[in-house]
């Protein structure tokens, strides 16, 4: 796996960053209105190769592939640059494809930025007049006209200049009566026609990338600035947490983009369906962000005195150029669904790797085998994705088979894996419709035990976890602390040798099953609520200890704990006393990406199962163009959820500097989850309201188990917080 550019690479982006900051200012980007078009800017672009980029080499350009374009067009994105630069590129691509001697001087002249060759999108044969970016100022334009791709040559007197949106260089244009020179005809033609437009929206989309993390630094950055009621506006959790949420969307479409290139060159059966993704989901997600940016500014942001505007109306005036964003997510249906094929740009090569690696598939072979062998179907009926699937037979099989720790280190015993193969790991065993929150506990109650525990618990407590013999249970949450754990007021006072605990635990799954909770108390109250707390094991079959069941909607049973002047001896503390902060610490050897995405996986895939089962107007449901979008709107946000968490994952395994990417993850993955859930319930209806055995059941429970996604693990709230203080820079956050 890898997110890096290698260093060609990131010296490319650097050198047109600087090129660009300095010649498409937002200065030179106001003098460019009203045409739009910055003629010094596009002559230095030339100079720079940017717009030979992609190019052959035996046709004069650089020859060089996707990652590179959109290394350009993301920083063209970002500083707005005045012109039809993603037309050009394309143009520029197709004219050495298709052209010959003929057109080889306009080629030279469009390379050398003397010359702007553009496109239009529709057969003229259908469509003859149309709107074209950079149809202002462009000399030629390459377009489809039946079974032939043809250039028509633009002359001056056809380029009418017209008052638009975000005044670019926009034009409608009849170009019925104009001269057209066939450059080639026939199903190769028009494939190669077709691409180049499949690679527009790759770059399109990078540039609305761009623009929209520019947007989101111009609205950080005042609201660091602005002062309201006598604090920073960023510290409202009102300004700061929409912008957390974009924040997810931005980067989520960059690297949409990113995946679509993979996919092509991969050969990936999705990769056109990518490329329609990666287009609908950039021009919506630049669309609102430039809103909420606007926002931010409040009424400044209406001003023209202020840049915000100028990326509020280019994020629309880009993509819309094709038409409405919203049939790109119908054609990502058809692709995905209804079988239609496009022809797809060479991608070149591509440094960015989603793959998880060998190891990962072994893993996840293994657990294929063992489930295979060991789990009878009267197990599988046990199976839920709660504590209340706990089974202690196949608890202790998969201890045997060293698969139950699975991100556990080896010296303390576990499987030790990579964070990429347990994401394998993870996803094999939502595959099989098993989870284990049990284990994930008591792997981290093990770990803090062999980090802090004294010999007595590394002793007799620590092998019956490792053999899965026992399971532990996590007594963090208080009825009045919720996700504030350093607020917990259960008491622990010293007692002789030991200690007495007095005090509730809120939501302490698994209790009732559990052997021990790994307990967090306050041994001094008198310090600063995060410095009094200390760690204990403490038994559950202890006397003193009553657990009571609280039952949820989602067929699942947690437990409120009480602990009255339960005896504990001191070898049971775990770490130094008022150092349970510390000792918590020990748990972030375990961290990974998180996210919810396993379960959006199934969650599409019994929506599929459903959309194919169930008749709607004497079909299949899945012929309807509607539903079909909206499961490919959920296939996209499957797709972000993963890609965020495999970034959360590999900052983390190769020690990159990390910008709370993961509680990106899990904010944005659990958000969708809910959100999908919700909407495929009402797409499968009425047949999703029963709890019949199959995906009608799945859909089902899906989305009672969605509920509580955004507030277990940290609510939603909590993560937003973290992505707007360490992911953009703002001010710690108020309510």
């Amino acid at each position: 796996m890898n997110f890096d550019l290698p260093e060609d690479q990131e010296m490319m982006r650097d050198m047109f960053a600087r090129f660009l900051d300095a010649n498409s200012s937002m200065a030179r980007v106001r003098a460019a209105a009203p045409s739009g078009f910055d003629a010094t800017l596009w002559k230095g672009l030339a100079e720079q190769g940017a717009l030979s980029i992609r190019v052959p080499e035996a046709a004069g350009g650089l020859g060089l592939g996707l990652i590179d374009a959109v290394v350009l067009m993301e920083e063209a994105g970002r500083t707005l640059a005045s012109g039809p630069l993603a037309e050009a590129l394309v143009a520029a691509r197709l004219l050495a494809q298709l052209g010959s001697d003929q057109t080889a001087d306009l080629l030279a002249r469009a390379l050398a930025g003397e010359a702007v060759v553009t496109l239009a999108f529709h057969d003229l044969a259908a469509q003859p007049r149309q709107w074209i970016a950079g149809g202002l100022v462009a000399e030629s334009l390459i377009a489809r006209r039946g079974d032939d791709v043809v250039l028509v040559s633009v002359p001056p007197s056809a380029r009418v200049a017209e008052d638009n949106l975000a005044s670019t260089p926009l034009a409608e244009i009849d170009l019925a009566g104009l001269p057209q020179t066939v450059l080639a005809s026939g199903p190769a033609a028009l494939a190669t026609f077709a691409a180049g437009v499949e690679e527009w929206k790759l770059l399109i989309s990078a540039a609305l990338a761009g623009l929209g993390r520019e947007a989101l630094k111009l609205a950080a950055a005042y609201a660091s600035e602005r002062k309201q009621f006598g604090q920073f506006i960023g510290q409202f959790q009102a300004i700061s947490h929409p912008l957390a949420d974009l924040a997810c969307e931005v980067d989520g479409g960059k690297f949409l983009v990113w995946k679509a290139i993979r996919d092509i060159a991969d050969g990936a059966p999705e990769a056109a369906a990518a490329v329609s993704i990666a287009a609908w989901w950039n021009a919506g997600a630049a669309a609102r962000t430039v809103a909420q940016a606007l926002h931010t500014f409040g009424g400044y942001g209406l001003t023209t005195e202020y840049d915000i505007f100028l990326f509020n109306l280019r994020a629309k005036a880009w993509p819309l150029v094709l038409g409405d964003p919203q049939r790109l997510l119908d054609e990502a249906g058809r692709r995905l669904y209804a079988g239609e094929t496009a022809a797809l740009p060479e991608a070149g090569e591509s440094p960015i790797d989603f793959d998880l690696g060998e190891d990962a598939r072994a893993i996840a072979e293994e657990i294929d085998a063992f489930f295979a062998k060991h789990v009878t179907p009267e197990m599988r009926e046990t199976f839920h994705y709660s504590w209340e699937g706990y089974n202690p037979e196949l608890n202790r099989k998969l201890a045997e088979a060293n698969l139950l720790y699975l991100g556990l280190p080896k010296d303390v015993g576990g499987r030790g894996l990579s964070a990429y193969a347990k994401i394998a790991a993870m996803d094999a065993l939502e595959t099989q419709g098993y989870n284990n929150p049990a284990a994930g506990v008591s792997q981290m109650v093990a770990l803090i035990i062999q980090r802090f525990g004294t010999e007595e618990l590394k002793r007799d407590v620590l092998p019956q976890i490792m053999s899965g013999e026992v399971i532990c249970s996590l007594g963090y949450s208080e009825p009045g602390s919720g996700s504030d754990v350093f607020a917990a007021q259960c008491r622990a006072t010293p007692d002789g040798d030991g200690w007495r605990i007095d005090g509730t635990k809120m939501f302490t799954s698994g209790a009732n099953l559990a052997s021990y909770v790994l307990l967090l108390a306050r041994t001094n109250p008198d310090v600063a609520k995060h410095k009094g707390l200390t760690m204990f094991i403490v038994p559950l079959k202890t006397d003193g200890v009553t657990i009571q069941p609280v039952y949820t909607f989602q067929d699942e049973r947690t437990n409120i704990t009480f602990y009255d002047g339960v005896q504990i001896p001191d070898s049971y503390r775990l770490g130094e006393v008022d150092g349970g902060v510390r000792t918590m610490s020990a748990s972030l050897e375990l961290e990974h990406g998180g996210g919810f995405a396993k379960y959006q996986r199934k969650m599409l895939e019994a929506g599929e199962k459903l959309c194919r089962e169930i008749v709607y107007q004497g079909e299949p449901l899945i012929e309807d163009g509607s539903a079909r979008a909206r499961l490919a709107r959920t296939a996209a946000n499957l797709w972000v959820s993963e890609l965020l968490t495999y970034r959360a994952t590999w900052v983390i395994a190769e020690k990159k500097i990390n910008l709370a990417y993961g509680p990106m993850a899990k904010m944005f993955s659990s958000e969708k989850f809910l959100s999908d859930a919700r909407d495929l319930i009402d797409l499968t209806a009425p047949l999703s309201l029963s709890k019949r055995k199959g995906p009608a059941a799945e859909i089902n429970m899906f989305y009672r188990h969605a509920q509580g996604s955004t507030i277990y693990g940290g609510t939603s709230e909590v993560h937003r917080s973290m992505i707007a203080e360490r992911g953009l820079g703002l001010p710690r956050t108020r309510a």
